[in-house]
């Protein structure tokens, strides 16, 4: 492909499933020279990194592609990586041109004619069960438990549950056993045919001991897995959690590179990892992290939780990967899921699929960008 064209805009939105705050992002527009276009996100988040992600679009890899001539995907992520040396090994610049990347395996879908997965190899999975995926934001115990309970009466599977967000809630804020109480009274609601996931994040920080006593007190009500239960860096607590307790423990998020997460592999303290291809190196970075997962028998999962941009992404990888056992969706209407893309992503009986059409398999709504866009 030759590259014509690239425009970035840094969108700003309300998001019902985070409290109603305010949320940033930076979506892509790649163009080739005859025509077909891409897009990609960078979820760069806050608005002064979303800013210099997109400065780093314009005038630094957008350029560098555009200057390329005949290039390949594999070729391009090469170049920028290459060319972000000095700044590149995570940070903003990751943000950046995993949103090239993304738009250009858009692209190259679009000239084949092909889904994204097909480009990867092939489906491995049909569908996947469908997660909601909220914060845990209302004012009450009770209020907590019965949003998760209309979620199940939506039709999701499971659930992943971020403590300490932004909100009402005192779940993350009020002490282990009120923690362990709300998991305890979400359990008896729900039944035992609806999957639990704790999402400690970053809100909360336990010491050592607290995170294992927790954590072995949640794993009574038979949650499915604890995630980023310390700070990723935290690996002696990891190791420490990993041989105290008989419980999946994941983490991932807020790594940035292929090279990261082969670090994290090599710990041996995740069973599952977290990956987003809007700030993980792209596709082709989250191709690689799956390989990497595959060798060492661990699950992979998507991070979607933004666009619907992000969302057709993480859906072609994951059900191109054999190591992927589930996807998450925002449960909760918002505008950059429902009326962004043409074919809004949603489940259906409990199962997600991924669209047909070539590439990412969506069409984007550009009169909506030009409503959110910053400028």
């Amino acid at each position: 492909m030759r590259i014509g064209s690239i425009r970035t805009t840094v969108i700003r939105y309300e998001d019902t499933n985070d409290n109603h705050n305010w949320r940033y992002t930076v979506l892509v527009r790649v163009e080739t020279s005859d025509g077909v276009v891409g897009w990609g996100e960078g979820i760069a988040m806050w608005p002064e990194a979303c800013k210099a992600t997109r400065t780093l679009v314009d005038e630094g890899f957008g350029p560098l592609l555009l200057d390329a001539g005949e290039i390949t995907i594999a070729e391009a992520w090469d170049k920028m990586r290459a060319h972000a040396w000095w700044y590149g090994e995570g940070g903003i610049a990751c943000f950046a041109y995993s949103a090239l990347d993304m738009a250009l395996w858009d692209i190259q879908g679009k000239i084949e004619g092909k889904p994204i997965y097909d480009l990867l190899g092939g489906k491995r999975h049909e569908s996947l069960p469908a997660y909601a995926c909220n914060h845990v934001n209302k004012a009450t115990r009770e209020l907590n438990v019965a949003e998760v309970v209309g979620f199940k009466e939506q039709g999701f599977t499971g659930g992943k549950l971020g403590f300490a967000k932004r909100g009402l809630s005192d779940i993350g804020k009020a002490g282990p056993d009120n923690d362990v109480a709300f998991v305890a009274a979400l359990r008896a609601a729900v039944g035992d045919d609806y999957d639990i996931v704790v999402d400690i994040g970053n809100g909360m920080r336990w010491d050592r001991q607290m995170g294992i006593d927790t954590t072995r007190r949640m794993a009574e009500f038979n949650i499915g897995w604890i995630e980023e239960p310390f700070y990723p860096t935290q690996i002696d607590d990891y190791r420490a959690l990993k041989a105290a307790v008989d419980l999946p423990i994941g983490s991932g998020e807020r790594e940035f590179t292929v090279s990261g997460y082969q670090r994290l592999i090599d710990t041996g303290t995740v069973d599952i990892l977290g990956v987003d291809p809007s700030r993980a190196e792209g596709i082709t970075g989250f191709h690689k992290v799956d390989a990497a997962c595959g060798k060492a028998g661990i699950t992979i999962n998507a991070h979607a939780w933004s666009s619907a941009i992000l969302t057709a992404a993480s859906l072609h990888l994951s059900l191109a990967s054999p190591n992927a056992r589930l996807f998450e969706l925002k449960p909760f209407k918002v505008s950059v899921q429902t009326d962004l893309v043409d074919k809004p992503i949603w489940h259906k009986n409990g199962v997600v699929t991924a669209p047909t059409g070539p590439g990412l398999g969506i069409e984007v709504n550009e009169a909506l960008v030009a409503e959110l866009s910053l400028d």
